[in-house]
């Protein structure tokens, strides 16, 4: 490499640091490359954006020869043609690829294929960093909506509530007052799981989330959240199975009673009428695992993670039952605030059974 080979490449160089890198470089780089290393054309793949970029003229299959050069890794000089070839890699991962036409080097086209990965990958990183940005402000705003939107239902819900009780103790209502009655009570009731659903929600997202930790006994725990589901557990038969009677876990009361009610308020939905919904509680050795399995639909394995995820509503089930895909999200996250975590498995037989393992702790907090 000659004295001025090496003055085009630190030119370019030092151009390709002054390009903006929240503006996708492609279009940039080609154009640098032509007027710099004086060569007929240029064209570059970005693998990760799917888009090419050109100057000069080109043939009519430039985007499948450019494919086939990453597809391939092929790294060629062509003498008659005064084609020459590079994969665009970062490490061993091939990223695009670029085509000189023109008077280069080997040396020349080497260099300047890194210099166009490294600007490609720095574009990628700002461009990732900025989403990731975006989307936790976007979280944080939402979450901070729901919880102003939970507080705010909370007066009227309250009057509702309390408007349904003092008709109901009037008496004297006819047969079709007493059912709207039962009817607005029925619905504030709803309205009120809701809105607590939607307050724990915003509880587990704040950053600042402090556990109000317990040792537990998790028979009479599980008791409570069966007796609370009481109506909609009534076509079912319920099973608890524990694998000692004074089995316990060391967590935050309100998280893990809010788990455990939305896994079997979840089978109660689902499951079909008169099978069996069984409660379990395993004590291992570095962990208490809670499930609840029931007959019902078929989870399909595509959906076995993002069920856990806000607003996700499987579309097997959908139509089954009525809901807001806030639920499962809420267990995933009061397993995840103990340090522990959560998934489903579902036979082909609609054996379905949702899982959580909560690390066993001392007293100071520690893991065991």
């Amino acid at each position: 490499m000659d004295s001025q080979e090496a003055d085009r490449i630190c030119e370019f160089l030092h151009k390709t640091t002054h390009v903006n890198p929240h503006r996708k470089p492609g279009q940039q780089l080609v154009d640098l490359v032509q007027s710099i290393f004086d060569v007929d054309a240029v064209a570059i793949l970005d693998l990760d954006l799917r888009e090419i970029y050109r100057t000069g003229e080109w043939f009519d299959d430039l985007e499948e020869i450019l494919k086939n050069v990453s597809l391939f890794e092929t790294t060629s000089e062509d003498r008659d043609t005064g084609l020459i070839r590079r994969v665009l890699r970062m490490g061993q991962l091939p990223i695009g690829a670029m085509l000189l036409r023109g008077e280069s080097t080997a040396q020349t086209a080497n260099a300047i294929a890194a210099i166009v990965s490294i600007t490609f990958d720095r574009y990628h990183a700002f461009a990732n960093e900025s989403r990731s940005e975006n989307a936790r402000q976007t979280e944080q705003m939402r979450t901070t909506v729901l919880d102003s939107l939970a507080h705010a239902y909370k007066t009227p819900l309250t009057a509702i509530e309390a408007a349904g009780s003092g008709l109901a103790a009037m008496g004297n209502l006819t047969a079709p007052q007493s059912e709207l009655v039962s009817l607005i009570e029925e619905q504030a009731d709803y309205l009120k799981q809701l809105t607590n659903r939607l307050l724990r929600t915003a509880r587990l997202q704040a950053s600042d989330l402090a556990l109000r930790t317990e040792n537990m006994a998790l028979g009479p725990l599980i008791d409570d959240v069966v007796a609370s589901l009481r109506e909609p557990l009534a076509r079912f038969a319920v099973t608890v199975a524990l694998s000692s009677e004074d089995i316990s876990l060391r967590g935050d009361r309100g998280l893990v009673t809010a788990l455990l009610t939305q896994y079997v308020d979840n089978a109660s939905k689902y499951a079909c009428t008169g099978t069996k919904i069984m409660i379990e509680g395993i004590e291992k050795q570095d962990a208490v695992v809670l499930s609840v399995r029931s007959v019902g639909p078929v989870i399909p394995p595509s959906d076995h993670e993002r069920i856990f995820d806000r607003y996700f509503r499987s579309s097997h089930s959908a139509e089954q039952a009525s809901g807001t895909g806030v639920g499962l999200s809420v267990a995933k996250q009061a397993a995840q605030a103990h340090g522990g975590h959560v998934w489903v498995t579902s036979t082909a037989g609609g054996i379905t059974t949702f899982y959580a393992s909560f690390p066993r702790r001392t007293e100071n907090g520690a893991k065991e």
